[in-house]
């Protein structure tokens, strides 16, 4: 069956019943406007009304005290129209008399009617249509369409299944219950079991919150509800609230389903929290969250799920027994998670037999599961850049520096001083790395520009760790400090390319003092005030303080340790300087070296690292 091109949304809107009817009301306003005063007035001052007058060209005129007008005809039938201030309407009246002028006065308003229909109706509909044209075009139409959930249905189950999800075995076990549930609730409910009426997801971004819960309305077979927190807030008071009840609505209406709510801190922070007190609104907005939660019974069959990165702002009410009985940590994958993670990303691609999974997994510590499905996408791009029909080790390693230093800067020139001073700095990095016994194996070296740096040294760990000793900072801060401490042991100076070292060696030694009680003059105190930031949904009046005694001994201490960090730096480039100089020479020739050439040149070292 043929249909007719479908029309634009704002033909729709100005050709629709309505429309046409506002458009017509506003027809007759100005038409009425205009057959008011069909005739030609001519404007004049009060003096040239009292020239006339004495001339004797002044037929008649009408005095409106409402208006404080005159209007009248000469005599040869033009009409006039001036302005009298209230205190001269006597006197011109007595005038224009005087001078045989036939003088009417008008104390009577216009009619009711007359006075809506010609100076506020035409505003009242202009107010009116543009309203009304604004509600239409954002798809509302009808009050109660704006106060609509805008959750998205899955049509069907969504196609995702647990297979699908790897590196978080602990989350997809603990999810499995609800699947069973949504699956077959009577088993539950004959052992008089509740199935838990919320659950939220926590874990950095990327880590697959999203993935977990699409994938269990998958297995369950059940029709999927996915909004984000943002959402339900609007500029209008009511609405947020009004969208909740329209979506658990729906939910229960479809049930058995699942409500997914991504990023629900937007709508679930501390109620009353922030320097400027609550949002009423969003607060409205969670306390009906609150009250659709707790009218779950149990056996309805609706199942609310969430996700978000900052657990530590979410109300209290919220995350209490009963609501969001159960919370499922989604963190970053472990090195067997990352290999799992690599298979099911690249199980679609052609892979060349070079390619290892399980090294590509050890040389991504820290990475996520998008992070890592991030890595084989570029390395599926690299590859249909050279042309290749297969995607190979070379193409992943490529991709792996692509995603953690960006992508190369082939186009900056560099001056050969400026190599030379790039290639020592990063030499020094590598032979205090390599020499510090608790530092990471250093992996690759690279003077080719990347990102917003000139040079990099990649050093990964052998093994997931998740605790770090005071050992392994120290030997980290040295190590950080190496690329200057370089520069002042060849060139008896230092640049500005050391400008994030030190930052970055600087908020370690201050997480050291701070936060992690390594200082024996500071002693076991958390003073930092990381958690307390008001515009993360804390209030303001939470703040430790600190007296200027004890922030001076911090300052101190971060002294002392990156003092200390630079001499044990400096003291291994000097014990070293021939390893030094070979490295940087290595590296001004061939800009890049892999491991196994660096092992070459750490071998006159005596240090073997695995």
């Amino acid at each position: 069956m043929n249909r007719e091109p479908s029309k634009s949304k704002f033909v729709r809107v100005v050709t629709s019943i309505p429309a046409l009817i506002v458009i017509g009301f506003m027809a007759v306003a100005v038409v009425l406007v205009v057959l008011r005063d069909p005739d030609r007035v001519s404007e004049i001052t009060l003096t040239r009304l009292r020239d006339y007058a004495a001339d004797g060209q002044v037929r008649t005129a009408t005095l409106t005290h409402r208006t404080n007008v005159v209007t009248g005809t000469l005599r040869d039938g033009r009409r006039f129209s001036a302005g009298v201030p209230p205190m001269y309407g006597d006197e011109l009246t007595t005038f224009l008399l005087d001078n045989g002028v036939r003088v009417d006065s008008d104390n009577e308003d216009d009619s009711a009617l007359d006075t809506f229909l010609v100076d506020y109706l035409p505003t009242l509909l202009i107010v009116g249509v543009f309203l009304w044209f604004a509600m239409q075009l954002q798809g509302g139409g009808r009050a109660s369409r704006f106060s609509r959930s805008s959750a998205r249905r899955a049509r069907g189950a969504p196609d995702v299944r647990f297979a699908d999800v790897a590196g978080v075995d602990e989350a997809v076990a603990e999810l499995g219950e609800i699947r069973d549930f949504l699956s077959d609730p009577d088993r539950f409910a004959s052992l008089g079991a509740k199935i838990p009426r919320g659950v939220l997801l926590v874990g950095p971004p990327g880590t697959g919150k999203t993935l977990l819960a699409r994938a269990v309305a998958g297995e369950a077979e059940v029709p999927f509800f996915t909004i984000s927190g943002s959402d339900f807030v609007e500029m209008f008071v009511g609405v947020g609230a009004a969208r909740v009840r329209d979506l658990f609505k729906q939910a229960k209406a479809a049930a058995p389903a699942i409500v997914f709510v991504d990023e629900i801190d937007a709508v679930g922070r501390h109620r009353g929290a922030g320097v400027g007190g609550g949002h009423d609104e969003r607060e409205q907005t969670l306390n009906q969250l609150l009250v659709e939660m707790d009218g779950f019974d149990g056996v309805t069959g609706v199942i609310l799920m969430a996700a978000t990165n900052r657990p530590d702002v979410l109300d209290p009410a919220l995350l209490r027994p009963g609501r969001f009985d159960r919370q499922i940590v989604v963190d970053a994958p472990d090195l067997r998670g990352r290999e799992a993670i690599l298979a099911v990303h690249a199980r679609n691609k052609p892979m060349a037999d070079d390619v290892d999974l399980s090294v590509v997994a050890r040389r991504t510590p820290g990475f996520t599961g998008a992070d890592l499905a991030n890595v084989v996408n570029e390395a599926a791009l690299l590859c249909g850049r050279r042309r290749g029909e297969q995607i190979t080790m070379a193409d992943v390693g490529a991709s792996i520096d692509r995603v953690i230093a960006g992508p190369e800067r082939t186009s900056r020139a560099m001056s050969e001083r400026e190599r030379s001073i790039t290639a020592f700095h990063e030499a020094g990095h590598s032979v205090v790395g390599h020499a510090m016994p608790n530092c990471d194996p250093i992996h690759k070296v690279s003077i080719v520009a990347r990102g917003r740096a000139l040079g990099w040294t990649l050093s990964l760990p052998t093994e997931d760790r998740h605790t770090h000793s005071r050992g392994e900072l120290v030997d980290r801060l040295a190590m950080l400090l190496g690329g200057r401490a370089a520069e002042i042991e060849v060139f008896d100076e230092v640049t500005t390319g050391a400008h994030d070292d030190i930052e970055r060696a600087t908020r370690l030694a201050r997480a050291m003092v701070t936060e992690f009680g390594m200082s024996e003059v500071v002693g076991p105190q958390r003073l930092s005030g990381r958690d307390d930031d008001p515009f993360l949904g804390r209030d303001h009046v939470q703040r430790h303080e600190v007296s200027e005694a004890v922030a001076a001994s911090v300052d101190r201490e971060v002294k002392r340790l990156l003092d200390e960090a630079e001499a044990a730096a400096r003291a291994v480039l000097v014990a070293h300087r021939p390893v030094l100089d070979a490295l940087a020479a290595a590296l001004i020739e061939r800009e890049t070296l892999e491991e196994h050439e660096l092992n070459a040149v750490f071998a006159p070292m005596g240090v073997i690292r695995s």
